[in-house]
């Protein structure tokens, strides 16, 4: 997953070293103005989606990742594509999406999850939202039964917020271009020790060259 996979971006400096996809909302979590905010995290809906679109790209600041989120929601997967976002006073201020990869490991094929895109708007970030919408993504995961949640992005931030550097606990890349640091995944209950192998990332990552760094 390229610049996609995810915050649209504080923490410039952190993405660029890492993978520059992942989130569309590095932030420092504060909690006081998280509590001054009234937002409320939920599944997307329809109706949603225009909203979801136009919000995405303003915090990417291009179209490429909204168009990367409207094609994981309508292609055939195993598990399928699920999304929530986070509203205030009636507006869609952020959004989190969770698709269908596969771990190729030594038993068998495991159905996983990916984590990308995440994206809060630009004067909503550093509020805490993209925290609460990671947390309500590995939350829903679990709830599926999933074994593992993969994502490319910031270690300091995904660090702080349920994932760990994938290669250091069994996994390997599926491309070169995702920096080792990048490279993260969340360990659910339904995770057992066998588990190991290569992440492969759906088709449509590959198709719309969303894996990875470009030079």
């Amino acid at each position: 997953m390229p610049d996609t996979h995810g915050e649209a971006t504080e923490h410039q400096e952190a993405q660029n070293s890492e993978s520059p996809r992942e989130e569309a909302l590095y932030e420092d979590d504060e909690d006081d103005a998280e509590r001054a905010l009234d937002v409320v995290i939920r599944e997307e809906t329809p109706a949603d989606l225009a909203a979801a679109r136009a919000l995405i790209s303003a915090a990417f600041g291009d179209d490429r990742v909204g168009a990367l989120a409207d094609a994981l929601r309508a292609a055939p997967a195993p598990l399928a594509a699920q999304a929530y976002v986070a509203e205030c006073d009636g507006r869609l201020v952020g959004h989190v999406m969770l698709s269908a990869s596969r771990l190729d490991a030594p038993r068998r094929l495991v159905d996983v999850l990916v984590l990308s895109p995440l994206a809060v708007l630009p004067e909503y970030q550093g509020r805490g939202i993209g925290t609460r919408l990671v947390r309500r993504a590995i939350a829903a995961a679990d709830e599926r039964d999933v074994p593992l949640l993969f994502l490319e992005g910031s270690a300091i931030y995904y660090g702080a917020r349920g994932f760990e550097r994938a290669d250091a606990v069994g996994f390997r890349s599926p491309s070169l271009r995702i920096p080792p640091l990048a490279f993260q995944v969340a360990r659910l209950a339904g995770y057992q020790p066998w588990m190991t192998g290569t992440l492969v990332y759906s088709e449509t990552f590959w198709a719309l060259d969303c894996v990875g760094l470009r030079a």
